[in-house]
C-alpha cells in the first residue's frame, strides 16, 4: 500500500464529509450493476471448518447491559485462565454475528455498519483458549465457525512485536484482530468510503468490550501497530485486504 503524506488539514479532512457531494453517484460499482463482492471471504479448498457452539448452547452467567456499561474499561493485565470455547463463540457472535442474510449483497449483523456492507473480517490469534492448538483463525459469521489460517512459531512474541511492544497482546488468551476489505464499502460509496469503514470498526470493538463483561473478561484497542508486520503475521495482501484495529482479550 502507498505512503501517502499526510497532513494536519488532510487528516481533519478526513473527519469530515466533505467528500460525498464530490463523488460520482452514477459510476459507483453498485451504479454500474457491477456484483457486489461477497459478504465473507472465500474459504480455502479443502480446508476444515471448526463449528462454535450455538448461541441456545451457550452457559454463560448473565449479565444486564446498564451493568456491562458501567463496569467498561480498558483492561491490559489478564489471568491466565484459558477462554472457553462459548465464551468465544459469544464474543464472536456479539462482534459480527449474523442475524438474517437478506441476499448476496447484504447481511444483517448484532453491529451495524454503513450501508450493511459490512467490510471487515475477524482474525483471532489464537494463545489460550480450550480446545484450539496456538494459531492464527479466521471467523466465518455465515457459519458461526472457525478456520486455521496459520500457526506461526512465536506468535505472542511476533504480536509483541508488531504492535510497537505492547507485550499484553501476546499475553492474552486470544487477540482479535480485524482486517479492512475496503471494495466491500467502495462497491457503494466509492471515495466516501473510508471515514465509515473507520466508524464501523468502533461499533465491532465496543461491542468486543461490552461483551467481555459478561464473561469476566477484559479488552483494550489497539490501534497503534507496525501495518507491514500485523499484515505479514495475518498472511493479507496488505492492499485489498489490510489490518485495521486490534483487541487483545483475556480473563481479568
Amino acid at each position: 500500500m502507498g505512503k501517502p503524506t499526510i497532513t494536519k488539514d488532510a487528516g481533519r479532512w478526513f473527519l469530515t464529509d466533505y467528500i460525498r457531494p464530490e463523488v460520482d453517484w452514477r459510476h459507483t460499482p453498485q451504479a454500474l450493476g457491477e456484483a457486489p463482492p461477497p459478504v465473507q471471504k472465500p474459504v480455502a479448498a479443502g480446508a476444515e471448518l471448526i463449528a462454535l457452539p450455538p448461541r441456545e448452547a451457550w452457559n454463560l452467567s448473565p449479565c444486564d447491559l446498564a451493568t456491562a456499561m458501567a463496569r467498561r474499561e480498558s483492561r491490559r493485565r489478564f489471568r491466565r485462565d484459558p477462554l472457553n470455547l462459548d465464551e468465544l463463540a459469544f464474543l464472536l457472535w456479539a462482534t459480527q454475528g449474523v442475524r438474517e442474510r437478506l441476499h448476496e449483497a447484504a447481511v444483517l449483523r448484532t453491529v451495524p455498519s454503513a450501508g450493511c456492507r459490512h467490510p471487515l473480517e475477524t482474525y483471532l490469534c489464537i494463545l489460550n483458549v480450550a480446545e484450539l492448538a496456538p494459531g492464527i483463525y479466521r471467523y466465518l459469521p455465515l457459519d458461526h465457525a472457525l478456520v486455521l489460517e496459520r500457526a506461526p512459531a512465536d506468535l505472542a512474541a511476533s504480536l509483541g512485536v508488531a504492535t510497537h511492544g505492547q507485550r499484553f497482546a501476546g499475553a492474552a488468551a486470544a487477540t482479535f484482530v480485524w482486517t479492512a476489505l475496503p471494495a466491500r464499502t467502495e462497491w457503494r460509496y466509492a471515495e466516501a468510503s473510508y471515514k465509515v469503514i473507520a466508524l464501523d470498526a468502533g461499533h465491532v470493538c465496543q461491542n468486543l468490550y461490552l461483551a467481555c463483561e459478561v464473561i469476566g473478561a477484559g479488552t483494550c484497542a489497539i490501534a497503534a501497530y507496525r501495518q507491514e508486520l500485523m499484515d505479514e503475521l495475518l498472511g493479507v495482501d496488505g492492499e485489498e485486504e489490510f489490518t485495521l484495529y486490534l483487541a487483545p482479550v483475556g480473563k481479568v
